[in-house]
């Protein structure tokens, strides 16, 4: 998977040379590749044309990774930490409300407005299908997210077992219906969702 480019510059050449206007901040890089990584999978993810995307030299993307392999690496890291904070702060909740925290989780990973943001998961995903580091990471955020939602459906009143089988269900029907295309399945589809979610959350 790598890629062959010139070299990074040395640690002198770094201290001497001022950073371009035009060059992005290491963020940014990653950034620019996620949005590239959701429309064209792990595949467009190339030196070359993000350099291009972004209006940048090569020598920019060399100043902050020290190769593709580099770049990838943080990609995943980086999605990591950011599904982490929202895995917590979907599940964090106030003792008592329990079942209105599962309903929200729910609608936040089914809202059509988290359309990119289940785009970017779907690629996420099918990377680590053929990639041992991108599975590594991928199952470390699955397992997270179970946890936490089993110990919602614990809190709620169910046995640990039951809150086993709940957790997996619920990001099965959230995960599997980002899937489908079910527009014109039903004309009331916010009514039937609901009716869904309370199958899942109902004790």
């Amino acid at each position: 998977m790598e890629i062959n480019s010139v070299n990074p510059p040395s640690s002198m050449g770094r201290r001497k040379l001022a950073s371009p206007r035009t060059q992005l901040d290491r963020g940014n890089w990653i950034e620019s590749a996620i949005d590239v990584l959701a429309h064209e999978g792990v595949g467009g993810l190339r030196v070359e044309v993000l350099a291009k995307r972004c209006g940048v030299t090569k020598g920019s993307f060399y100043w902050h990774f020290k190769d593709r392999q580099d770049l990838l690496a943080a990609i995943l890291e980086h999605w990591k930490e950011g599904r982490i904070r929202d895995i917590e702060k979907t599940t964090s909740v106030t003792p008592g409300k329990e079942r209105e925290q599962l309903h929200f989780a729910i609608e936040v990973y089914g809202a059509s407005r988290n359309r990119k943001g289940m785009s970017i998961e779907l690629a996420v995903r099918d990377w680590a299908r053929h990639d041992p580091q991108a599975a590594t990471v991928v199952e470390a955020v699955d397992l997270y997210r179970l946890e936490c939602t089993r110990k919602l459906f614990v809190a709620a009143g169910m046995s640990d077992a039951e809150a086993k089988s709940r957790s997996l269900l619920l990001y099965a029907c959230v995960f599997g219906l980002s899937l489908m295309h079910y527009t014109h399945f039903d004309d009331h589809l916010d009514d039937l969702k609901e009716r869904i979610a309370d199958r899942i959350v109902s004790v």
